[in-house]
């Protein structure tokens, strides 16, 4: 039996705990080992290391610091196959998606290797003479991750290469559902060269661990992607520490579908951002704003296309729809379509619990579509987390703006038209972190900002040059070579 456990300071290491909990294969049941629940301890220990070795890589310059992670990029190309079956054994998603999430990672890494080199500050006309100005990225000294399961590797890779690039160390807590992928992730840190505590790694419950590390005075940021209910609280306690906080907390996203659409097209992206990773991506789509004049068309073509996914192992690459993550999360979708269904939502396929041959102990549910839904109704509003989407006819565009702005999370939103004035339209009126046309809701590239409006996050964004914002603070310069005293406005006047 395998036991994760936690990396601090170069090492591999238990918890003063002494307590595991059981890893489990949700496609099949089985035990794939155990990982390690934490104590503050662990966490003082962390932070003690990555203090001590973040007063050393500040000194680096970034780009000396950028060759480790081009290191990075490598090794990880070099372990993309069996870093994808341990995200599939660990969480369920289809192996060709796990083989994809590894490869944002890469792509990650060489991106943010390459702001090494571009980490630019400003240099601007100073008002007074003989006076030079300029302002400059810092590194902010110790950030805490804390990642979830459904993207283990990429969400973490979002994170923590900026930070590393940027001159900071990292205190990583994991999902515990993901243990031993992030234990690969790590590893592939530690192989490539990064000094030692500048990673390290502390595995345990949100209660414990991450409550340590949102406490913890010595880490400046907390980076977190996760659920809406947990990101308020740490925002709050955060908050009240005069702590930064980077909050992505999930979406409930929207494909709009217009009688002008290629629906062929659209029914592609429907499927894949419905029912990709059985539907546990933030980024998913859940609702789907048609139409009414093309309604039955793209019911029929959903329905028939539906009908040839197939659920199983997400180690078979002739498997479509992998399991959800565990029994509890399991239950609640199915609580949910009894919801959608008492609120009068008609259900056109799916609907319930899997039964997958050979794989008894497995968390399946069947891929799930309603129709006839409405803009108040749960389904509709409320994160769901599974392979569950809706259908909400609309009239035209300015319905369907206002159906896909009527809920309290602003991440993803698609529009599939040919008309280019109504595309632009969409882009400008949709109240969402990102838009896509003629595409689904899934299938952001790292070197754009990640992240959302309303409820969904609280201003920052992960991925591209807008991670560094999080994880680096600006510093203005002033550089008098006058030989007297000159104090701006007062003199510039």
């Amino acid at each position: 039996m395998d036991r994760a456990v936690n990396y601090i300071n170069g090492e591999w290491v238990a918890s003063a705990s002494g307590r595991y909990l059981p890893n489990t294969n949700p496609a099949t049941g089985e035990r794939l080992g155990e990982v390690v629940q934490s104590v503050a301890a662990d966490v003082e220990l962390a932070v003690r290391a990555a203090s001590e070795a973040q007063r050393k890589w500040r000194l680096v310059p970034a780009p000396k610091r950028a060759e480790v992670l081009y290191r990075v990029a490598l090794l990880l190309q070099e372990r993309k196959e069996a870093l994808a079956k341990t995200i599939t054994l660990e969480m369920g998603k289809v192996i060709e998606e796990a083989r994809g999430e590894v490869q944002e990672a890469i792509d990650m890494a060489y991106y943010m290797a390459g702001e090494g080199r571009r980490m630019f500050g400003d240099t601007v006309q100073s008002e007074l003479p003989d006076k030079f100005a300029m302002s400059l990225r810092v590194p902010v000294g110790v950030v805490g991750l804390i990642t979830p399961w459904n993207f283990p590797i990429a969400i973490a890779s979002w994170k923590s290469l900026p930070a590393l690039v940027a001159g900071n160390a990292v205190v990583w807590k994991p999902a515990s559902e993901t243990p031993f992928t992030a234990a690969g992730f790590v590893r592939v840190y530690a192989d490539a060269g990064l000094p030692i505590g500048l990673v390290n790694l502390v595995n345990g419950s949100g209660s414990t661990v991450g409550a340590a590390m949102v406490d913890h005075p010595g880490i400046s940021v907390i980076s977190f992607t996760g659920s809406n209910e947990a990101g308020r609280a740490i925002n709050g306690r955060a908050g009240s520490l005069l702590k930064r906080t980077s909050l992505e907390m999930g979406g409930k996203n929207a494909i709009t579908v217009l009688e002008d659409a290629d629906l062929d097209l659209a029914a592609d992206g429907i499927l894949w951002s419905a029912f990709g990773t059985s539907g546990q991506r933030c980024t998913a789509c859940s609702r789907i704003l048609v139409h009414r004049d093309v309604r039955d068309r793209l019911e029929r073509k959903l329905v028939e296309r539906i009908a040839r996914l197939s659920i199983g192992n997400g180690l078979d690459p002739e498997v479509h729809v992998g399991p959800v993550i565990n029994r509890a999360s399991l239950e609640r979708i199915d609580r949910y379509v009894r919801i959608g269904l008492e609120e009068g939502a008609k259900l056109l396929c799916g609907g319930g619990i899997a039964n997958v041959d050979g794989l008894p102990g497995g968390y399946f549910f069947q891929p799930t579509l309603f129709t006839d839904a409405r803009p108040g109704m749960r389904i509709v509003q409320e994160e769901i987390f599974g392979p569950v989407a809706a259908i909400i006819p609309v009239g035209s565009l300015e319905e369907a703006i206002e159906a896909n702005n009527d809920v309290e999370f602003g991440l993803s939103s698609s529009v599939y038209t040919s008309d280019v004035n109504r595309v632009f339209r969409a882009i400008r009126d949709f109240d969402t972190g990102i838009v896509y046309v003629n595409a689904g809701t899934s299938g952001a590239e790292i070197h754009l900002p990640f992240g959302g409006t309303k409820g969904t996050g609280n201003g920052h964004r992960d991925s591209g040059v807008a991670a560094l914002d999080v994880f680096t603070e600006w510093k203005s310069v002033y550089v008098d070579y006058s030989g007297k005293l000159q104090r701006a406005q007062i003199d510039n006047n």
